[in-house]
């Protein structure tokens, strides 16, 4: 491997590190009180070092959404590759059942429940328009804004019973049982 290419390789582990402790400390002590020292330290990286990546603060969590956002998608995708109809569709219920029951941020809401509520308003839209392009018929945006309250309310309220949490989405889009 030549040595620009190995550099490359190195600055995206180092920034992925990045990311990762950002969600572990963000878990932790949520946003408003999340320390650059804490996550430079949770990522085995220097404070200047995380500076070279992220200058500061805001720029840290707006790349950590973007990262959220761009893990949800690929996740997506790969979900549901090669499926159609009413097997994509399950295929995209059941990752988000998976994705929220794995996802290290869920807790967010216990450590900062204010701001987690207060950024509901601004993904609300953006999730709601990203479930209903695998949804077709009349009531397309009304079963996707019915999924995605019933996702919140997962969010908030933690269940431990998947299977019921996806029965709930199944029958919000009006798929019977298991396809």
């Amino acid at each position: 491997m030549s040595q620009p290419a190995q550099a490359a390789e190195i600055d995206t582990s180092t920034r992925q590190r990045i990311l990762d402790a950002t969600a572990e400390v963000l878990g932790r002590n949520g946003q408003t009180k999340l320390s650059l020292s804490e996550v430079a330290a949770q990522a085995g990286v220097s404070r200047p070092t995380l500076y070279r990546w992220f200058a500061s603060k805001e720029e840290l969590l707006s790349a950590f959404s973007q990262y959220e956002r761009q893990a949800f998608e690929s996740g997506l995708v790969r979900a549901t590759a090669g499926l159609k109809g009413v097997d994509k569709l399950d295929a995209v219920l059941r990752f988000i059942v998976e994705f929220q029951h794995s996802y290290s941020g869920v807790r967010m809401v216990d450590v900062e429940p204010e701001h987690t509520v207060a950024q509901f308003g601004r993904v609300i839209p953006e999730m709601r328009a990203g479930l209903q392009r695998h949804l077709s018929g009349p009531n397309a945006a009304v079963k996707a804004a019915t999924v995605i309250r019933i996702a919140i309310s997962h969010y908030i309220v933690r269940s431990d019973d998947a299977d019921q949490f996806l029965e709930q989405l199944r029958h919000a889009v009006g798929i019977k049982g298991s396809p």
